[in-house]
């Protein structure tokens, strides 16, 4: 039974040379101060029935008194399940996440009761490049598209209700699912019910908190200066992109990343293999900090190999300039480490 979404294969750690960090500059993304770790933060949010994905921020942003954040792919206002949420400056990485793969458990009522056999036969067409055009109330063009269906297992059949797991390409309207299977039966079907149960890296697991929960901790910090509780509901906004290959770079390369230099050969300490080029990645310190977001312009094999030459080209800096020392000097071709 097919349950991964294409992001969960296995990459091994590909070591080009030792590295050492100074420990008087930048920290572990878990031991950032209170302040600086909520700007940089991301929620797993358990979206109540009800409320707008917008409303929903909106309350983020009270609750922990921000200025700013973000959600990556809307869920309607019936739907629940998992909203990831990015605060304060981690709204920066929002897009690197839309594009990820979704989980859905949907629950589909068949307008009439058919054979078991019947219905799985159809589920099992349903499975692969799909042909979908945007339902009439989506705040997308309305033009025939192709989504992926990665798995599509049904869990339990009653009557005319169907339970199914659904691993989708992010974009795949499971209503439009639904009816369209309901065309394929040849009585009509229609969505029921749905939960998110995964967004690229979020999951329904332990990591998933209410709005409930968010409040409840940062109360306790207000009245008590207790961070732990807060600690556990929010995670470092690192945690949102390990869904992405990785590259780790030297100390004295970190400066000239946060200025928006591309990433030399020189500067490259690891790297996650199966790169490709053109792929997206992320830059990180030796400490697990995120750097930047990325796009790789040479192959994990030409990486490992290359003493010279861009590897990466810096697309969304994420870490503030001057939090490393400057260790480089702009050339008329970028900045180069010196």
């Amino acid at each position: 039974m097919k349950t991964k979404l294409p992001f969960d294969k296995a990459r091994k750690v590909l070591v080009r040379r030792d590295g050492q960090t100074d420990p008087h500059y930048g920290c572990n993304p878990g031991e950032r101060p209170l302040d600086r770790y909520l700007r940089l933060g991301c929620l797993n949010l358990d979206k109540p029935s009800g409320p707008t994905s917008h409303e929903v921020v909106a309350w983020v942003e009270k609750i922990l008194d921000l200025d700013k954040a973000g959600h990556s792919g809307t869920l309607d206002p019936k739907v629940t399940g998992v909203l990831p949420v990015m605060l304060g400056d981690s709204t920066k990485v929002v897009d690197s996440l839309l594009g990820a793969g979704k989980e859905y458990v949907c629950l589909m009522r068949v307008h009439a009761t058919l054979p078991r056999k019947r219905i799985l036969a159809v589920c099992r067409e349903f499975r692969g490049k799909v042909y979908q055009k945007p339902p009439i109330k989506s705040n997308v063009k309305r033009v025939l598209r192709i989504r992926e269906i990665y798995y599509l297992d049904v869990m339990e059949i009653e009557g005319p209700r169907v339970l199914m797991k659904v691993g989708c390409e992010a974009g795949t309207y499971l209503r439009k699912l639904c009816h369209d299977m309901g065309l394929a039966l040849g009585v009509g079907a229609h969505m029921e019910e749905l939960r998110r149960t995964r967004s690229g890296p979020f999951q329904e697991d332990e990591t998933l908190a209410t709005l409930h929960d968010l409040k409840d901790a940062f109360v306790l910090w207000e009245e008590t200066g207790d961070e732990k509780e807060l600690r556990r509901v929010v995670y470092p906004l690192e945690s949102a992109l390990g869904f992405l290959p990785g590259l780790v770079i030297s100390d004295n390369a970190v400066d000239a990343i946060c200025h928006g230099a591309p990433l030399a050969a020189p500067g490259l300490i690891r790297l996650e293999s199966d790169i490709e080029m053109g792929e997206k990645v992320v830059i990180y310190t030796l400490k697990g900090e995120a750097v930047a977001v990325a796009t790789a312009t040479m192959t994990s094999e030409e990486m490992m190999r290359s003493s010279s030459g861009i590897v990466a080209r810096t697309s969304r800096v994420i870490m503030e300039p001057s939090i490393y020392p400057r260790r480089w000097s702009s050339t008329k071709k970028g900045a180069e480490v010196v």
